[in-house]
């Protein structure tokens, strides 16, 4: 039995949400978020929120059971209060700097990347070198954060390029005299 997908999901005061044609639509003071709902899964409305439940003994529906449930737990923090991812971009010239839809980043390339922001993606750069990307989409966000990253991963000898906050970079030792 999935221990997560006991637990009902809580839907907090001025969140909506309501099932209708195969798809579970949030609705809250960010925005709304919509997502199909599979065959396998039963969802139902609750006092203590949206309850998540296999629709029947196979091990498809068991396997699905607690992804459901943290995909509709991600609904509701994405409609209440959102998403967000920081880079830190390391590296002498190494910068950043958002343009309206546009984010310029200068990565020792012969040219400057310009990165075209999607829609329902808002991207920050309080300084050149930290990228702040937020969004009512977990996996939007995800996916913008890392296909910036793309153009820079960060290398093992100086740790130079994009990383995300907290992520440990793992240094090669130089050679030894």
């Amino acid at each position: 039995m999935s221990r997560i997908g006991k637990k009902p999901v809580p839907i907090p005061a001025g969140v909506t949400a309501s099932m209708d044609a195969g798809t579970l639509s949030m609705k809250g003071p960010k925005g709304e978020l919509k997502m199909p709902m599979s065959d396998l899964i039963s969802y139902e409305m609750k006092d203590e929120g949206l309850s998540v439940m296999p629709a029947n003994g196979s091990k498809a529906a068991r396997a699905f059971w607690g992804m459901q449930r943290t995909l509709v737990q991600n609904l509701v923090t994405g409609v209440t209060e959102g998403f967000t991812k920081v880079l830190e971009i390391t590296g002498v010239g190494y910068r950043a700097n958002a343009q309206g839809k546009m984010l310029k980043l200068q990565l020792g390339y012969s040219h400057d990347v310009d990165f075209a922001i999607p829609e329902g993606i808002e991207i920050k750069t309080p300084d050149n070198t930290t990228v702040e990307i937020s969004g009512m989409d977990k996996q939007k966000v995800g996916q913008v954060a890392a296909e910036i990253r793309r153009w820079r991963k960060p290398e093992p000898y100086k740790g130079k390029g994009i990383k995300y906050r907290g992520e440990y970079i793992f240094r090669k030792e130089g050679k030894k005299k």
